[in-house]
């Protein structure tokens, strides 16, 4: 076999065509990096908020929180059904919730999108992942009050603590910012049941109740005495599946993502094979050479692949170091008709696949070069100048 310090070496010498090729492979390596970490964000908001133990009843025939609408008597006696989880203080773990849709600007002119607006009872708080408020206080009953996330606040005009959120004409004032484990539910508003409905005109409006089970069995036993029993005739559906339908927007992103990563590879492939085809052209004599002091074609042929991938991996790299300054970094996309925030994640997974697609690109854009190396005529390579 050829000494890897061979490869090294040369790549050293050519500098040049090294640092252009290295620069070209890290950019296409940041830019797909950049989309498989911004669906991997978006897939773990949905997929964090989901609980195996949590139910989210819904009228029949409805997908979602928005278009669905139960009698508020119906949801009242929802909370007294066996197999419900009792909190500490054993009040049932059972929140009757209205949702509301409205279309608010966001900060630094830039549009206006989609809004979801949750009324809910305190307890609902308890049913998000890891809830804990993080600045500013709790809502008080009947005085028009609201939270919201602080990466909501920055996104939305209106929403940061101590400004007034206009619902219907009636002003809701902003005292508290929450976090809920990266999940969707940072993605919302919160306000309490009755004034939001009071807000809206609607007082009897319910969307879901949202309920946690003592355990599987009494999930599965809840679900279907919802389904079956005349007084209710309701859809009661996991938490994990409801959030795990709504990932299309996800999946999306993650197609496109795919989709410009292989052209940028294409791209990039073709760079690393004209630094390999330059690098055999100038090194036809040592190709000779090599052969005459008794190596392999097969050795010749690894040693080129070598050198291609591991040229591509220092730009591999270089592009996904780049990446986790955004690590975290808040944005948002459009999920189910409104605006859902999350966090770009550049985790081990993602981080993976960007060193993987250098990997490809190395051996997709050496194959040819290193083919055409091997089959040199050793007479007529060391006749090269």
């Amino acid at each position: 076999m050829i000494p890897a310090k061979y490869n090294i070496r040369n790549l050293q010498v050519r500098w040049m065509t090294t640092l252009m090729t290295v620069l070209g492979t890290g950019l296409v390596v940041w830019a797909s990096v950049l989309c498989f970490g911004l669906t991997d964000g978006l897939q773990y908001a949905l997929r964090v908020s989901g609980d195996e133990l949590d139910l989210i009843v819904l009228r029949k025939g409805s997908t979602d929180e928005t278009g669905s609408g139960i009698e508020q008597k119906v949801a009242r006696q929802i909370v007294s059904l066996p197999g419900i989880a009792k909190a500490e203080g054993g009040q049932p773990l059972c929140s009757v919730e209205f949702v509301t849709i409205l279309t608010k600007p966001r900060r630094n002119n830039g549009g206006t999108v989609n809004l979801i607006v949750r009324g809910l009872e305190e307890v609902g708080r308890n049913l998000r992942p890891e809830y804990r408020l993080t600045q500013g206080r709790e809502i008080k009953p009947g005085v028009n009050e609201a939270i919201t996330s602080q990466r909501m606040a920055e996104r939305f005009e209106n929403l940061a603590i101590g400004e007034e959120l206009e619902i219907n004409n009636v002003k809701f004032k902003i005292v508290g910012y929450f976090e809920a484990a990266g999940s969707s539910a940072e993605s919302e508003v919160w306000t309490d049941l009755r004034d939001l409905t009071a807000a809206r005109r609607t007082p009897a409006a319910v969307s879901s109740v949202n309920l946690r089970a003592e355990n599987l069995a009494a999930r599965d036993s809840l679900v279907k005495l919802l389904a079956d029993d005349k007084r209710f005739e309701l859809n009661g559906i996991s938490e994990v599946r409801y959030f795990e339908d709504q990932m299309t927007q996800s999946n999306a992103i993650q197609y496109i993502g795919y989709i410009i990563a292989g052209f940028l590879m294409f791209g990039a492939m073709f760079a690393a094979a004209n630094t390999m085809y330059a690098a055999v052209a100038s090194r036809a004599r040592e190709i000779g050479t090599l052969r005459a002091l008794g190596f392999s074609r097969r050795s010749i042929l690894g040693s080129f692949l070598f050198e291609s991938v591991l040229l591509c991996l220092m730009g591999g790299a270089l592009g996904c170091l780049a990446t986790l300054p955004f690590n975290g970094l808040s944005t948002g996309t459009v999920n189910q008709f409104s605006e859902i925030t999350f966090s770009f994640r550049f985790g081990p997974r993602v981080l993976l696949q960007g060193v993987v697609l250098a990997m490809l690109m190395g051996l997709l854009g050496g194959i040819l070069p290193a083919l055409r190396a091997v089959q040199l005529n050793i007479v007529n390579a060391l006749r090269e100048r």
